[in-house]
This record gives C-alpha cells, sequence and structure tokens, in this order.
C-alpha cells in the first residue's frame, strides 16, 4: 500500500449539560437526569466524528458543512449530519479503516452502551461494528466534566483511498 493513500482526521466536540434528560450519545439515547445543550440535538461523539472524517478527506468541519446560523440546522439530528458528510467523504473516493472515539463523561457510565453506540455508528456509516472503537473516560471529579457542567468527545479517523480497499466488494474499507 501507498501510504500517500492514507488519511488521519481527528474531531473533537464539547457541549455543555443541563438538568432534564435525555442525553444523546453516540445516536443512542439514555435515561439520564441531564442533556446536551447545542443547536442540534447536541450528540458530542457525533459531532466529533463529523469532524474527524471531514478533516482526514479535507473537507472543512461540522460548523463549515452545517452552521449553527442555519435554521436548518436547530433539533437537526445528528446521525442525518454524519450521513451526509459521510456521502461526501466517499464521493471524494475515501473509505473507512477505523475510528477510535473517547466520551469524557463523570455520569453516567457509558459501558452498558458500549456495543449499542457502536453498533448505531457503524449503522450510520455502512460499515462493520469491528471498525469502531469507542471507550469512556470520567472527569474524576475535576474540570468541567469531572462537576457535571459538560461532556465531550474526541475521535481519530483513519481512511484509505477507496480504489486501496479491497477489490472482492467488500464495503468496510479495508485495506489489501
Amino acid at each position: 500500500m501507498n501510504l500517500n493513500q492514507l488519511r488521519v482526521g481527528i474531531g473533537h466536540d464539547t457541549h455543555r449539560l443541563a438538568d432534564g434528560g435525555p442525553l444523546i450519545v453516540g445516536g443512542i439515547t439514555i435515561d439520564h437526569d441531564k442533556h446536551a445543550e447545542g443547536h442540534s440535538d447536541a450528540d458530542v461523539l457525533l459531532h466529533a466524528i463529523t469532524d474527524a472524517v471531514l478533516g482526514a478527506a479535507s473537507l472543512g468541519d461540522i460548523g463549515q458543512m452545517f452552521p449553527n446560523t442555519d435554521v436548518e440546522n436547530e433539533d437537526r439530528d445528528s446521525a442525518e449530519m454524519l450521513s451526509i458528510a459521510w456521502g461526501q467523504v466517499q464521493q471524494s473516493g475515501w473509505q473507512l479503516i477505523n475510528l477510535d472515539c473517547i466520551v469524557f463523561a463523570q455520569r453516567p457510565k457509558m459501558a452498558p452502551y458500549r456495543e449499542a453506540i457502536q453498533n448505531r455508528i457503524a449503522d450510520i456509516l455502512r460499515v462493520d461494528a469491528a471498525q469502531i472503537g469507542f471507550k469512556a473516560k470520567t472527569g474524576e471529579w475535576v474540570d468541567a466534566v469531572g462537576t457535571e457542567q459538560a461532556i465531550q468527545a474526541q475521535c481519530v479517523a483513519l481512511l484509505c483511498r477507496a480504489d486501496q480497499t479491497r477489490s472482492t466488494g467488500d464495503a468496510q474499507g479495508g485495506i489489501s
């Protein structure tokens, strides 16, 4: 493989937390006593993933594609935004090798939702769930995350040129 055919992108997002649930993370609705505030549905993880894949493909960021000044994006489903962005990444000739994602939240514990989140992200991107890494960290009761004022997410995406994927019709974006 020609290493010039690989691209790495990083995404990060932070949202304030407010009283009243539910909390949406990774396209999954979680019963919780807080929710993330934002112009869209405030899914911090899907926003970080969107930035990571757009960045890897040199296609800008979520704010350029879906500005919070556009009334059409108010309360918009972040899964829809990721799907549209991912479509543009694919049209630019890129396929996913893998994502590695971290959610930073003091509460709720994310481990019980890990598989559902991985499966939902894989469904949105139309890839195998094994290509989606997910972990969660607390704020150890310090800083904005630890005091439950905010939730954060980071994601790293590794893409390869579509012509570098397996020629067997494999849509998972593996390299040969």
